[in-house]
This record gives C-alpha cells, sequence and structure tokens, in this order.
C-alpha cells in the first residue's frame, strides 16, 4: 500500500467487475507531516483521506482509471471527494481529503470509469477525531 503501508490490516477490497478495488478512509494524522507535505494533504484530527487503488483481477496490475465521487453523512449532507492521482513505482493511489466532525458517518459513492468499463464502489466509515 506504499504510503499508507502501517494502514494494510484496515484495508478493504471489493471485486467490481473486471477489477479488484482496495480502499480505506483513515484519519490525516496518521501520515507523516512529510508524507502529508508531499501530497498535499491537510493534516488535521477533523481531516480524512480516502484512498482507491484499482487492480485488473487476473494480473493484479494497477489500472488508470478516472475516479469520482462523494461523501453523504447521516443528515444528507453531501460532500464532493475530489480524487488526486499519485504514481509510485508499479501503483496507482487515488487520493481525495474528507473533513469531518466527530463520530460522524459517511457513505462514499466511488465511481470508476476506464473508458470501456465503469463501476461504483459503495462503502460506509465513521470518523474519529484523534
Amino acid at each position: 500500500m506504499g504510503i499508507f503501508a502501517s494502514q494494510v490490516q484496515a484495508e478493504q477490497k471489493a471485486d467490481l467487475g473486471s477489477w479488484e478495488v482496495h480502499y480505506i478512509a483513515i484519519n490525516s494524522t496518521f501520515l507523516t507531516p512529510e508524507i502529508a507535505k508531499h501530497y498535499g494533504i491537510l493534516r488535521s484530527k477533523y481531516n480524512a483521506v480516502i484512498n482507491i487503488s484499482v487492480l485488473d483481477k487476473q494480473d493484479k496490475t494497477a489500472q488508470s482509471v478516472v475516479v469520482t465521487g462523494e461523501a453523504k453523512n447521516l443528515l444528507g449532507v453531501v460532500k464532493k471527494l475530489s480524487f488526486k492521482k499519485v504514481t509510485q513505482g508499479g501503483a496507482i493511489y487515488y487520493l481525495a481529503p474528507l473533513s469531518f466532525s466527530d463520530l460522524e458517518q459517511y457513505r462514499m459513492t466511488v465511481n470508476l470509469n476506464d473508458g470501456t468499463e465503469q463501476e461504483t464502489l459503495k462503502f460506509q466509515h465513521k470518523f474519529y477525531a484523534e
């Protein structure tokens, strides 16, 4: 998982079409100041990072796709997720910041499109200010 190597145990996976989609939502304070600065991520106890990676199911190669999405809290407030593509060696990650309040739960809808295949990943996560 590269920049998120220490959080691998919290990572989740979904099989969507011909893809294996790995995703994780973590508090930005889990990132070192150097990594956060390098990727332009604001470290704050009220800021999370959504990390998506898409692999081919057959050969496990990283896939370059267009990633868009939104996060909706339980009150119905919707926040657009703006993903930034990060390439690290043979790996490709898509990172999006998300601000939150302590104990706030979000339902994420992430759209993946490579021009021929379109899939939607849905998951939810409760955030804690730490």
